[in-house]
């Protein structure tokens, strides 16, 4: 049996931001397809494939299949939320939005998933952690709502809030679509806990795209037109990409992790998705950053080191304040003259 790569180096920082990057650069080379194909085939393109590909590489590995009942319906359910769901609202979305935008709706996603690490396996986050993720929830804000609308909360008149037309273009410009897509990720990612008590991790993976990937190519057969006749070559590349690096790759090294580490930790990595995003974006899509976005993404990178960091920095916090009090009871009294 071949050994498996991924597990000597489970703590690599490369391996573990890789999959980050690899979504975020995906998310690129999706919008800019998207304009001559349609959402769904294009969802299910980047999953049916890509899990064929990671179940090859489970068999190469030598990693086992699903052999229960209970197996199966995990996989099933699995393949239903983060596959089909999370697929298809991200495509769909992605219409309506750019892609660092829709990157970071999408990365709100975290904080459910450390309420319900939290509450599903007792996982610590700490006041630390809690902190590092409202600051990343701040920094997704600062980058993804109008900066208007930003500047309106700070002089303390936000007209919008009362204004249901504003609120209806927000709506419209598909970002309620990325945040159930950043809550069928969510979920996903808790449930993959769950999967793995029944089914290998590689192997529920791929399992779970190739089973996600085929409703939302009958919705896309049922719903659509013109799916794959104006696509060009360099599309034809793009969406290669996004389905082997930024699906294949990148969700068999994200749930392997998931099923090994610590889940909000992992889970707050994902806010780099939209600064890869955002960067990539700016580059090859021309979709341009304003102050206050690029304010968003230096707190986003802050968030992350203190989630990813919190258990280093409450160890030399507690260091710094007990170091006087043992400073003062190592202190030999004078003797008298």
């Amino acid at each position: 049996m071949v050994g498996n790569p991924l597990a000597t180096n489970a703590r690599s920082p490369l391996l573990l931001i890789s999959p980050f990057f690899l979504w975020g650069t995906a998310m690129v080379a999706m919008k800019g397809v998207i304009p001559d194909t349609t959402p769904l085939f294009l969802a299910g393109v980047r999953l049916l494939p890509a899990g064929i590909l990671v179940l090859l590489a489970a068999v190469w590995m030598g990693r086992s299949q699903p052999k229960t009942w209970q197996g199966w319906a995990w996989v099933l359910a699995f393949a239903l939320v983060d596959g089909a769901l999370f697929q298809g609202f991200l495509a769909v979305g992605l219409m309506r939005t750019g892609a660092g935008l829709g990157s970071v709706m999408i990365d709100s996603q975290p904080l459910a998933v450390a309420l319900m690490a939290r509450w599903l396996f007792g996982e610590q986050v700490g006041p630390l952690g809690w902190i590092g993720l409202a600051i990343g929830l701040l920094g997704i804000s600062l980058i993804g709502l109008p900066d208007e609308w930003v500047f309106s909360l700070f002089s303390g008149h936000p007209d919008w809030l009362q204004d249901s037309a504003s609120i209806a273009v927000l709506l419209q410009g598909g970002e309620w679509l990325m945040l159930l897509a950043a809550l069928s990720m969510a979920i996903g990612t808790v449930m993959i806990r769950y999967v793995c008590r029944h089914a290998d991790p590689v192997s529920a993976t791929g399992w779970h795209m190739v089973i996600g990937g085929l409703p939302l190519f009958w919705l896309s057969w049922q719903c659509e037109v013109t799916q794959f006749q104006n696509l060009t070559g360099g599309d034809w590349l793009a969406m290669a990409y996004a389905t082997v690096m930024g699906s294949a790759v990148a969700y068999a090294v994200f749930f392997y992790l998931a099923s090994e580490g610590n889940l909000t930790s992992l889970s707050a990595l994902t806010f780099l998705t939209p600064v890869f995003a955002l960067v990539f974006g700016s580059l090859f899509l021309q979709e341009q950053l304003s102050f206050l976005q690029w304010g968003g993404v230096g707190l986003t990178l802050v968030s992350i080191y203190l989630i990813n960091q919190r258990d280093q920095l409450r160890a030399r916090l507690r260091q710094l304040l007990d170091a006087p009090e043992k400073a003062g009871a190592g202190a030999e009294p004078s003797s008298p003259e």
